[in-house]
């Protein structure tokens, strides 16, 4: 009979193991010597080792599931269980208990994992639905178009939650994104409608137009295309195409006329020369009423020099812009320095700049707040684009302000 630690061989050559419950029959070996019986068992038990070694860094170092791992596990114990193996069996139990205990908390910490992802994904996609929802009321076409376009490639990223959160989620995105596309929808048809209109319209005035370019009435058809101007300006615009050759219809049609009505007044030019003189004398005693120290004389007296201005008659065309402006400047000044006193003794504008102030001092702390507060949440598109809302409304609370101090605060 052959013996070692863990095992022995008897007589009959049976090979028997030993474990904390006793010994237990591992086969029946007649091929050889009892050590050759026991070295055959003991590497099978080396085997069995190697399997287990290699599953536990498999469960440590790997992503090996749960399912795959419990499976492999019990494919061993059974191994063990069967007692084909001479060697500690009972040490054996021992680390695949321990592997169990790993792939549970393995399993617990996944679990976990899982719920605090679907958590975050929840979270990400009701922040994309509020986002979506906000697009759905911009006029905005094209950038929220295309901000709605990405927040889609967003929510394609992001994992499924459970079928009933994920679909009223879905529901809720999907019809902001139709809603925005129904008002965008109806905003082009409706500026195509009035594009259309303003096509009719203008090509009326064109018609017109030409029918005016060869006439002699220099005086009043020089006024009526003046109104065909604030006509055309007043009608929007058309369809690009139209647009371009409805307005070189048009302006051809006035610079014939214009053109005509310029060879006839070119005559006349050579006697206006002294009426340029006139001008200039007038405007050089008007500049001298600047800077006003007395508005009431110097609005009398303006008055005077403008009545004589008006008696005098036609200046040289290519003078007038300059002449005229001088004079205009002039009257600018007189008008600033009325408005100045006007404001300056006005209760009622002071209150007004004093009420618009403050509105626009709460206008700029609810942004910065609402900029706060974004950032908080990470959603820095909004806080940037609050920002920019932020700049336009601080720039009119310091033009207010500035206005306010006129007033003496």
């Amino acid at each position: 009979m052959s013996s070692d630690p863990w095992g022995r061989v008897d007589e009959t050559g049976t090979v028997y193991v030993r474990t904390a419950d006793g010994e237990q029959v591992v086969g029946s070996w007649q091929a050889g010597s009892p050590e050759e019986a026991l070295a055959y068992f003991e590497r099978k038990y080396d085997g069995i080792v190697v399997e287990i070694g290699l599953l536990e860094r498999r469960v440590k170092t790997t992503d090996l599931s749960a399912k795959d791992a419990t499976t492999a596990i019990d494919h061993l114990r059974q191994q063990v269980d069967e007692h084909h193996a001479v060697g500690d069996l009972d040490a054996l139990r021992k680390r695949l208990d321990a592997l169990v205990a790993t792939v549970e908390a393995r399993r617990e910490e996944r679990k976990v994992l899982k719920a605090k992802q679907t958590d975050e994904a929840k979270h990400a996609k009701e922040a994309l639905v509020a986002e979506a929802e906000e697009l759905a009321q911009s006029e905005q076409w094209r950038s929220a178009g295309e901000r709605l376009r990405a927040l889609v490639d967003t929510w394609k990223g992001l994992p499924r939650l459970d079928r009933k959160s994920d679909d009223e989620l879905w529901h809720r995105f999907s019809h902001a994104r139709s809603a925005f596309s129904k008002r965008r929808k109806a905003h082009f048809a409706a500026l195509d409608a009035q594009r259309e209109e303003a096509r009719k319209a203008k090509e009326k005035l064109v018609t017109e137009a030409e029918s005016l370019s060869g006439s002699t009435d220099w005086v009043g058809t020089a006024a009526r295309y003046r109104d065909l101007m604030t006509e055309w300006k007043a009608a929007g615009r058309a369809q690009r195409e139209a647009e371009d050759d409805l307005w070189n219809r048009f302006r051809g049609a006035q610079d014939v006329f214009f053109a005509a009505r310029g060879e006839v007044f070119a005559e006349r030019d050579a006697e206006q020369g002294e009426n340029l003189k006139l001008k200039e004398e007038l405007a050089a005693e008007a500049e001298k009423l600047v800077p006003v120290k007395d508005l009431k004389a110097a609005r009398a007296t303006f008055r005077g020099i403008n009545e004589r201005w008006e008696a005098i008659g036609h200046v040289p065309r290519d003078a007038r812009p300059k002449v005229e402006g001088r004079m205009q400047a002039v009257e600018r000044a007189l008008q600033e320095s009325e408005e100045s006193e006007w404001r300056r003794t006005n209760p009622e504008a002071r209150a007004r700049a004093a009420g618009l102030t403050g509105q626009l001092q709460a206008a700029v702390d609810k942004l910065r707040g609402q900029i706060d507060t974004a950032r908080a949440q990470g959603n820095n598109a909004r806080a940037d684009k609050l920002a920019k809302e932020l700049e336009g409304r601080q720039a009119l609370l310091d033009q207010a302000l500035k206005g306010l101090e006129e007033f003496g605060g």
